[in-house]
């Protein structure tokens, strides 16, 4: 398993400060791999500090950014249930102590989260969503529509990152390897990507394997033009990710190179 993916380069475009975790883990499966961050994380001046958790029935944090966020800014939660958008955002709660009534096991997304129990009737509940600024609103919107009274809270924002003419001169290098794979956790992180590639590399960016959390991703991936392979994995849990990598390697067989 040590050399499970020998001869891959994996690029990971996680923010600077959130890629140590995968970028060891793959590292350590025989990688190389090559950090081009094409977005950072930057905190939102906003009331929350003002809110009363256990005013709400339920919380629902959105992302592990918002679990960090909040946790710096507002009460813990005594009273009112906690719900995790994904398993990655599930373990960030619990790592700082809260503990998390709902969550979907697998994915990390606002429709499979809407399928749990707990949401299917939250007619008269009051509802808290933590999260970054232009998210999807159809979370709001459904448990609006099954008769929840919800409020929304932005933490922060998603900003795309200006790459350096060295981060460019290795993401260039990676995908002329031709077995390269890009990494994305989220379509804000896949627009950005396409967003600061130099005009160069757009097609070979597009023609380079990705692999995503889910079908959203995949999905938003196709809307942008990508016509290269695209690797499912079930969320952007940095273990998932990875081992979706390390079955796609083991299906296709030894890197070329390898």
């Amino acid at each position: 398993m040590s050399d499970a993916l020998a001869g891959h380069t994996v690029v990971v475009t996680r923010p600077a400060r959130q890629s140590a975790g995968i970028a060891s883990a793959l590292q350590a499966l025989g990688a190389r791999v090559v950090e081009f961050p094409a977005i950072r994380i930057e905190p939102i001046e906003t009331d929350v500090a003002s809110i009363v958790p256990d005013d709400f029935d339920w919380l629902i944090y959105t992302s592990a950014n918002a679990v960090a966020f909040a946790a710096t800014r507002m009460a813990a939660p005594a009273q009112a249930r906690v719900a995790a958008i994904g398993p990655a955002t599930a373990q960030a709660l619990r790592r700082a102590g809260v503990r998390v009534a709902a969550q979907p096991e697998r994915s990390a997304d606002s429709e499979t989260l809407l399928a749990l129990p707990a949401f299917a009737t939250p007619q008269g509940l009051r509802v808290l969503i933590l999260r970054g600024a232009e998210g999807r609103d159809y979370l709001r919107g459904e448990l609006e529509r099954r008769g929840a009274a919800v409020q929304v809270r932005d933490l922060y924002r998603r900003v795309p990152v200006t790459p350096t003419p060295t981060a460019i001169y290795e993401l260039a290098a990676a995908l002329a390897t031709g077995n390269a794979v890009i990494a994305v956790t989220s379509v804000d992180v896949l627009r950005a990507l396409v967003r600061i590639v130099p005009t160069a590399l757009e097609a070979t960016l597009r023609a380079t394997a990705l692999v995503v959390p889910g079908p959203r991703v995949a999905a938003a991936a196709r809307e942008l033009g990508w016509d290269g392979e695209l690797i499912e994995a079930a969320s952007a849990q940095d273990s998932t990710m990875t081992n979706a990598l390390i079955e796609r390697a083991r299906v296709a067989g030894p890197a070329k190179g390898a």
